[in-house]
């Protein structure tokens, strides 16, 4: 490890991008510990603390405990998300054409679909930032202490203008470290927000072990259990299905080229965190229509609805995630146009007729080794706070935390090995590493 990190710092470009990613992250840390004025930190805490397993914890965690103290970042990247999951929606279902011209036209289009990304974020930062706003003065709190003493016009103008530029400014810092540094920008401010979290819960577990509140064998089956769930998060997500493909061969002059048979590659799960993210994302929009109708009959259901543990909640969760990993492999990967690709270049599946007939196969393995990873990204998502509520686990790590850390440190990772292999340096896996990870992914294949 010491040897990779020390290559990391022999290449300059590398180490600049690197660099730059810490700092981008560092500004984010800051940020997200500055509080608005005029809250009673105090109260507010505990109100978090009564709802660490609900969605509203999950969401403190996601934005790395800034909601949590109500900071300038409380927001977090959750509008921007529920912006591209609007626009990725629109264009999946060829509702605008506009868009559909738009995604045809390659980086010109690529570019006017992200500024108009960013306009629906800014919309809906506004609007979010307006409900957070209205569900922070009016929580109760354990003690009955007001979070906000005064909760004038003046309180929520400086709110809502301040939540919804913090906003902006997490967009504009992720999207330049997706362009200027290593790993997804969006991506790795989640992820920094969640482990920062993890120092603190196992400091907790071993506070109650040492006052004996809890027994060193639970803790250390507890523990067990999350080594193996971490192996079994790395195991698909680095699982791959691989369709072989043979390349017919070809007469130039009196050479002969082609002949060679390569791979398809097709992940078990292709969205990553994403489908786990969206999912989140989604939830948390009924949480901010509450906020407007906080006494009516149908707002208290579904304020109870989003407290969370409940089988109706995990049931929906779940079935949004297997519906985001279809959804973004429908956006992601066309098969027809991988057909046409091979049939072009000479090559095709043995026993498979190109065309279309390669298409209908691709899309036949595609569906079913998707049905595996998301029913798996679900379990993982849910079973572990069914187990925290179960065994009362005294801290929350749950599942949809792990898939995320697991899944951004692997994409992060990736890039990281790819640029030094291209610098013909040695990466993180190294020679054997690589030989290894081949034989993994080949036995890790569905």
């Amino acid at each position: 490890m010491i040897k990779q990190i020390t290559n990391i710092i022999e290449v300059p470009a590398l180490r600049k991008r690197v660099l730059f990613t810490l700092m981008c992250l560092a500004v984010y840390r800051l940020g997200a510990a500055i509080p608005i004025p005029g809250i009673n930190g105090e109260a507010l805490r505990s109100i978090f603390q009564a709802q660490s397993s609900s969605l509203l914890g999950i969401l403190n965690i996601f934005s790395g405990g800034a909601l949590g103290q109500f900071s300038i970042f409380s927001m977090g990247v959750m509008p921007y998300i529920n912006a591209s999951i609007i626009m990725s929606l629109l264009q999946g279902a060829h509702v605008i054409p506009y868009l559909d011209r738009l995604h045809k036209e390659g980086e010109l289009g690529r570019r006017k679909l992200n500024q108009l990304t960013r306009y629906v974020t800014l919309f809906l930062a506004s609007f979010q930032s307006f409900g957070l706003t209205i569900m922070i003065t009016k929580m109760p709190t354990p003690g009955g202490i007001p979070v906000v003493t005064d909760p004038d016009w003046f309180f929520y103008t400086v709110t809502v203008l301040t939540l919804t530029t913090g906003t902006v400014f997490i967009m504009w810092l992720g999207e330049q470290m997706t362009e200027e540094g290593i790993g997804n920008g969006i991506s790795l401010i989640i992820f920094a927000g969640i482990v920062e979290a993890f120092p603190g819960g196992f400091v907790a577990l071993i506070q109650l072990i040492k006052a004996e509140e809890i027994g060193p064998v639970k803790a250390l089956l507890f523990l067990l259990g999350l080594a193996a769930v971490i192996m079994s998060v790395v195991w698909v997500e680095t699982a791959q299905r691989k369709i072989p493909v043979q390349y017919a061969k070809k007469m130039v002059g009196r050479k002969q080229f082609g002949g060679a048979q390569s791979f398809l590659p097709l992940k078990v799960d292709q969205s990553g965190v994403i489908a786990v993210i969206f999912a989140v994302s989604l939830l948390a929009v009924p949480m901010t229509v509450v906020q407007f109708m906080p006494q009516s009959a149908s707002g208290q259901k579904i304020s109870s609805f989003l407290q969370g543990g409940g089988w109706l909640y995990n049931s929906v969760y779940a079935l949004l995630i297997i519906f985001f990993c279809y959804f973004y492999n429908s956006v992601s990967i066309n098969p027809e146009d991988l057909a046409d690709n091979m049939k072009k270049s000479g090559g095709f599946i043995p026993g498979i007729r190109p065309g279309k007939p390669t298409a209908d196969f691709i899309e036949w393995v595609l569906e079913r080794i998707t049905l595996g990873g998301a029913l798996f990204v679900a379990a993982i998502a849910v079973l572990p706070e069914i187990f925290r509520r179960q065994y009362s686990i005294p801290f929350f790590i749950g599942g949809t935390a792990l898939l995320i850390v697991v899944g951004v440190a692997l994409d992060t990772m990736g890039q990281l090995e790819a640029h030094l292999i291209m610098r013909h340096y040695d990466g993180f896996l190294g020679k054997k590493g690589r030989i290894k990870q081949r034989w993994f992914n080949v036995g890790g294949g569905v």
